[in-house]
């Protein structure tokens, strides 16, 4: 019985992930205006799946590292309750937050509560040097060098087409305006006056670009690389999370590893499909307005550092890494909106506490009950 909820328990998981999680690859493509919600978020599930499928041969690393081997004693991992507890404290953290539109990171949340249970288990004998190497370390640094190298390489993008005539296009919406007024000492004519108002559209128009390469329209040429960029990573966000929280299915001895891969990577695929529009529109919308030149820039910084640090065992987080990215281009466009961005970054801040708070309080519970 302790395995079955030990399952459902990871399983709430996966569903909390892929609702927090897998829109964000493709929200340069919704906010650019690029496509539409609902091809986005169909892109994200079949692209973030395959990820995940493919995580089943590449990423055993990270599996051994979120079952907490190394930071406390075998014994402990070995004990279904602590499973239990990391388990629902990172799924609450981050259901609580998909509630609210917030981006947080799963990983963020996993650690927090690996954390919250180990300590509480055994105190002081937590292995807190790895947890700050392993772990943390990676957490922070990669959502800086998101953002720097998204910075530095929009920069060298624009000039490279500034360089080859590739021009930008939007468009203006021109509308009239006609004003009333009632003459002097009469009630029944009425005097009219009608101006021209030209302003910069704030709907139904996205900014494109004008040229072509080999032939080709450079905007179609930029929209299928901005797919192609957010396929990718929703591919590695999908490779980089699922053996995480499989990772706290290992103890179940009568779940192969590659079935229980799977059984993550499906439920993770419905919670995206079902419940990540908020999340999406901050994602999309709120941290800074882009076009698809832009968008595709920060998808290929995201996608290169997380698969990077998949293939590697690190434990970056997609959420830092995009939000990053995303905010790096808003860096250097001076439309970033930095309201947003503290709220987004507090979330962050909350994350670990809120996180090992749940599971130490869940671990004590289920050791005087289970």
């Amino acid at each position: 019985m302790i395995l079955i909820i030990l399952f459902i328990a990871a399983c709430f998981l996966a569903f909390s992930n892929g609702a927090n999680d897998n829109f964000k690859g493709v929200a340069t493509l919704f906010g650019s205006g690029t496509t539409n919600y609902k091809k986005a978020i169909t892109w994200a599930t079949v692209t973030t799946f395959a990820g995940s499928v493919a995580a089943i041969f590449l990423a055993e690393t990270l599996v051994k590292n979120f079952s907490g081997k190394g930071l406390v004693p075998d014994n402990l991992i070995q004990n279904p309750t602590f499973a239990i507890s990391i388990a629902l404290g990172a799924a609450l953290t981050v259901f609580l937050a998909t509630k609210i539109g917030m981006p947080i990171s799963t990983t963020h949340g996993l650690v927090g509560a690996l954390f919250g249970a180990g300590f509480m288990a055994i105190g002081s004998d937590f292995n807190f040097e790895k947890l700050g190497s392993a772990f943390l370390i990676p957490l922070i640094a990669s959502p800086l060098m998101a953002a720097v190298l998204s910075y530095l390489l929009y920069i060298i993008f624009r000039n490279t087409r500034k360089k080859l005539g590739i021009g930008k296009k939007s468009c203006l919406c021109v509308s009239e305006k006609q004003t009333a007024a009632q003459l002097a000492n009469s009630n029944l004519k009425i005097q009219t006056h009608s101006s021209i108002e030209i302003s910069t559209c704030k709907a139904g128009c996205s900014e494109t670009y004008d040229g072509r390469i080999l032939g080709i329209t450079s905007q179609k040429v930029l929209d299928t690389l901005h797919y192609i960029s957010s396929g990718v990573v929703s591919f590695a966000r999908g490779l980089n999370d699922t053996p995480k929280i499989m990772g706290l299915l290992i103890i179940i001895s009568a779940l192969e590893l590659h079935w229980g891969m799977l059984a993550i990577a499906i439920t993770m695929a419905l919670g995206g499909l079902l419940n990540a529009k908020k999340v999406g529109e901050t994602m999309s919308k709120k941290i800074t307005p882009m076009n698809s030149g832009q968008g595709f820039t920060a998808n290929m910084i995201t996608g290169l550092l997380v698969t990077t640090a998949s293939i590697h065992g690190m434990p970056v987080s997609t959420t830092h890494v995009s939000v990053g990215s995303i905010f790096g281009i808003g860096t250097v466009t001076k439309k970033a909106n930095p309201k947003v961005i503290y709220k987004i970054l507090l979330s962050w801040v909350l994350t670990l506490p809120m996180a090992a708070i749940i599971s130490g309080l869940l671990f004590k519970i289920f050791e005087s009950i289970l």
